[in-house]
């Protein structure tokens, strides 16, 4: 009798792998619900004309593609964002912005097997489709940071860039998009030379390369040396603005270890803005990653909508657990809406919503820029019991003003009784 073993690349999770597994998908989907995600589940085949439009030629060459009985090219999905930018313009089209929506499950690309690297591996997957503002790029690297706390996981830090920086640049000097897709490509690989050997203009070059060699781990000094080589590039400029606004956010909402990396690209074609990985010291592969995507929908037929998403490695975070020996254990879940008067207490609103998630209390934070008004009706239509309304005269007194959306009442709370006054 023949001795059946998984396909290679495949594997069967057995024991306490299945429950690092199970525990990992938990604590996304308790984040998903903490940040107000919604949960969807697509199918793990699509068209292959869908799955290979903005994927990369990398990952197009990897994808398994095969022709069903009605001789239609379809593939296993190598990702989750292409079916959630179909869901999007089909199913969702007419749910107001913005959408949050949480996926987890199994993709597929056929890689070389390695350690923390297989042919079907696991993800969990978040976007939040809708915004353009730096507070939604923001929101999605806080939540990953967030999951990566509540793991247990030590060490980690993340590497941020703008892939919106380079597409300027390579904008203002008329190369075009295939060109463009194949110079990311290579600064992915990390083959500066000959990315860099695609360019023609000279002008185009000289600022390329002074971006790449750009160091240091001051994100603020690093945004400053960034600035001064865009003088003549307007479009990279407003990109530079916007990921400083983001990383400014994020620094100011929480204790963070990141480094900015002005060369720093992914292999999707799809990003057009900020762009982060996050990793731990033991292993030499990202844990997870994700970035700005502001024209993938409108290429499967939607409105043009800017959207931001992030996906992280179920297979590499199990694999970090075991290797810092991580134990497991699951944290409580409540929730609220953020609203901040006016950007003045923006930042200050951010880390009253970061405080609140720690202490169990699930969060959305308004990033769609409304006023206080249609951010409060919004948050009613979707049942959202509490509102916590950040102001400037409020706050000088460490105080915010927590509204009870379902009896209609309101009051003064010190920062101090606010996670008590909610769960009481």
């Amino acid at each position: 009798m023949p001795s059946f073993q998984p396909v290679r690349g495949m594997r069967d999770l057995i024991g306490q792998e299945a429950q690092a597994f199970t525990y990992i998908v938990t604590k996304a989907r308790k984040t998903a619900n903490l940040y107000g995600f919604r949960e969807v589940i697509t199918p793990h085949v699509e068209s292959l004309d869908l799955l290979s439009a903005k994927s990369g030629e990398e990952i197009r060459q990897r994808m398994f593609i095969f022709k069903d009985l009605g001789d239609r090219q379809v593939a296993l999905r190598p990702e989750f964002t292409a079916s959630i930018a179909r869901l999007v313009t089909s199913n969702l089209k007419n749910e107001p912005k913005p959408l949050r929506l949480f996926s987890s499950g199994t993709v597929y690309r056929y890689d070389e097997p390695q350690r923390g690297r297989y042919r079907e591996f696991w993800q969990s997957n978040f976007e939040l489709i809708g915004s353009d503002k730096p507070e939604a790029d923001a929101e999605i690297v806080l939540l990953t940071n967030f999951l990566m706390t509540n793991l247990g996981l030590k060490y980690y830090a993340f590497k941020i860039g703008s892939i919106g920086v380079i597409r300027g640049i390579l904008n203002a000097d008329g190369i075009d998009e295939k060109t463009q897709n194949n110079v990311l490509q290579l600064m992915d690989k990390k083959d500066l030379d000959s990315a860099l050997k695609l360019v023609d203009s000279e002008k185009c070059r000289t600022t390329l390369k002074g971006l790449i060699n750009i160091k240091g781990e001051n994100w603020q000094e690093t945004i400053e040396k960034m600035k001064s080589y865009l003088e003549y590039y307007d479009e990279a400029k407003i990109a530079v603005e916007n990921l400083h606004l983001t990383l400014n956010l994020i620094t100011e909402s929480t204790n963070i270890k990141l480094t900015l990396e002005p060369a720093f690209a992914r292999g999707l074609e799809y990003y057009t803005g900020m762009i982060f990985e996050v990793y731990i010291p033991q292993l030499d592969i990202a844990l997870g990653g994700g970035g700005r995507y502001d024209r993938l929908i409108e290429t499967f037929g939607g409105e043009p909508t800017p959207a931001v998403g992030c996906a992280h490695g179920i297979d590499r975070v199990a694999l970090a657990l075991q290797i810092q020996g991580t134990t497991f254990e699951l944290t409580t879940e409540k929730r609220v809406v953020v609203i901040p008067i006016t950007d003045a207490v923006r930042t200050q609103a951010f880390k009253i919503a970061q405080s609140l998630r720690l202490s169990g209390v699930a969060v959305e934070f308004e990033v769609m820029g409304r006023k206080m008004v249609k951010a409060l009706e919004d948050a009613d239509k979707r049942k959202i019991g509490f509102a916590v309304i950040v102001g400037e005269r409020e706050l000088k007194e460490d105080a915010v003003v927590l509204k009870d959306l379902v009896n209609r009442k309101q009051k003064q709370v010190t920062l101090k009784n606010l996670v008590e006054e909610i769960k009481n």
